[in-house]
């Protein structure tokens, strides 16, 4: 089934996916208020209800995902004053379409390249015998090439364990559901708090990851900021109800 006919059936929008981007682009749902993780549901869903999955579909429709996830964070995080807060629904086409256009150059390419390796697989390999001169050769005319010490010794090098895998370089993956449970446990403890007191002796992975927290917790209305110069702290101050 193609992408396009997917049926959806969100909070804010029922109908098939090429209908959602299309009132997406023109602006008749905000893609703030899209909960892209229900798509990515209803679609895997659709998967174990058929038993397969065809590649070049589940390729076009991560595209696709991926393409309004990189526009919805650009909506989340603040920009220059310089430049507009939203994208127009023309700026939006263009880069679902340029997304679309680089998908399908490197289907393209894989396609032309997977027909080459199949029409060049006879010249792989050599499948024909030893020449007969090679055949005839008796073991007692063979000529030693390796020193037997030194054969052994390499052979001994195979018994060794090998050191352990230096892993230092891979950096940890971290949560953002974990950093906003961090952000609610802080303000639970107090109704505001300085950011750097907080969370300054985390990783620098991690205190990105907790901004993110801090931005989607703004967007939810549970909190706000205020920061009086560029790169000065970060008061973070919780918004009580009522």
């Amino acid at each position: 089934m193609p992408v396009a006919d997917l049926d959806l059936d969100l909070d804010i929008f029922a109908g098939p996916f090429d209908l959602l981007i299309a009132v997406v682009l023109r602006e008749e749902v905000s893609l703030l208020d899209l909960q892209l993780g229900e798509v990515v549901v209803a679609y895997v869903e659709h998967l174990e209800r058929e038993g397969e999955l065809e590649l070049e579909v589940a390729t076009e429709f991560l595209v696709l995902i991926a393409a309004l996830l990189e526009l919805k964070s650009r909506l989340m995080l603040p920009g220059p004053e310089t430049e507009l807060d939203e994208l127009g629904p023309e700026e939006a086409v263009e880069e679902l379409l340029a997304r679309m256009l680089e998908y399908r150059r490197y289907r393209d390419a894989a396609a032309e390249l997977a027909e080459t390796f199949e029409s060049q697989r006879g010249y792989l390999y050599r499948s024909a015998p030893l020449p007969a001169g090679l055949r005839r050769v008796a073991v007692d005319a063979a000529v030693a090439v390796y020193d037997p010490d030194q054969l052994g010794t390499a052979l001994g090098d195979l018994l060794l364990e090998p050191a352990d895998v230096d892993v230092s370089h891979i950096r940890p993956t971290v949560s953002l559901e974990r950093r906003l449970r961090a952000l609610r446990d802080a303000l639970g403890r107090r109704t505001n708090f300085d950011f750097d007191d907080e969370f300054g002796n985390e990783d620098r992975l991690t205190q990105a990851v907790t901004v993110f927290a801090l931005l989607e917790l703004y967007r939810k209305g549970e909190v706000t900021w205020e920061q009086s110069e560029c790169f000065g702290p970060i008061q973070v101050r919780k918004i009580l109800p009522g």
